[in-house]
């Protein structure tokens, strides 16, 4: 690699670092498990985390690198057998999915637990992820080789969030910033049906065309939303917890 492309993984690993600190301080991990991957701009290698670390202990010099096969290229230590047969699979079958999180995020992962849980559009954290997705309604236990992997590819598609069934989520996109941005607000979205369903009253529904409207809005507005809201979110990170860049 040369000086711009080692460059440019320095950012990216900044970047994914970041992600993983945040997703501490958000209640968005659960114990060492779950991941978090990135593909560096070459399209052949990514980076993810090691097993092992608690999420508050990940810095942008102890992730690993590898690649499509599961070689380690750099970095100690060894990765989840789940974590490469699920983000590796993603990330070789949808060229759009730079960044992978995986997580186990209470309020989401909640109505993955529901018969037919969906992720109603009655409100408005929720309209952003109008007709963008995927459900996963069979639980095939854990994702220990290809054909597992490849399969949650496939309900994955062309949406950039899946719900898996009796298990947490995947959200992707094409940046850190975006699908770290995308994980928070899936969470918030959740977290208010989960608490409306417990009122036992019913969602008051919201025009088709209001949805839609609004939905394409927040797209158009999202790349730039997005880096900002994770560019806050890494300067408080810079004030807090400098560790995690280095």
């Amino acid at each position: 690699m040369g000086t711009m492309d080692e460059l440019e993984v320095s950012a990216a690993r900044i970047d994914l670092a970041a992600a993983f600190r945040l997703a501490v301080r958000m209640d968005l991990h659960e114990g060492v498990c779950n991941h978090f991957s990135l593909m560096l701009p070459d399209g052949r290698h990514f980076l993810l985390n090691r097993y092992g670390l608690h999420w508050s202990e990940v810095s942008a010099s102890n992730l690993l690198l590898l690649d499509a096969h599961g070689n380690v290229l750099r970095g100690e230590g060894e990765f989840e057998k789940t974590a490469f047969y699920i983000h590796s699979r993603i990330h070789l079958a949808n060229p759009r999915a730079s960044c992978v999180l995986h997580t186990h995020m209470p309020y989401a992962t909640a109505l993955t637990l529901l018969e037919n849980g969906r992720l109603e559009m009655v409100e408005q954290n929720a309209l952003r992820f109008y007709e963008d997705i995927a459900y996963d309604d069979t639980y095939n236990g854990l994702v220990v080789d290809s054909a597992e992997g490849d399969r949650l590819a496939r309900a994955l598609a062309g949406k950039r969030a899946l719900f898996l069934a009796n298990h947490g989520v995947i959200v992707v996109g094409p940046s850190v910033a975006e699908a770290f941005d995308l994980l928070y607000y899936l969470e918030r979205a959740c977290r208010l049906q989960v608490l409306a369903r417990s009122t036992g009253g019913t969602f008051k529904s919201i025009r088709q065309d209001v949805v839609r409207d609004t939905c394409r809005m927040m797209r158009a507005d999202a790349p730039k939303y997005a880096a900002a809201h994770f560019g806050a979110l890494k300067r408080i990170l810079d004030r807090e917890e400098p560790g995690y860049s280095h």
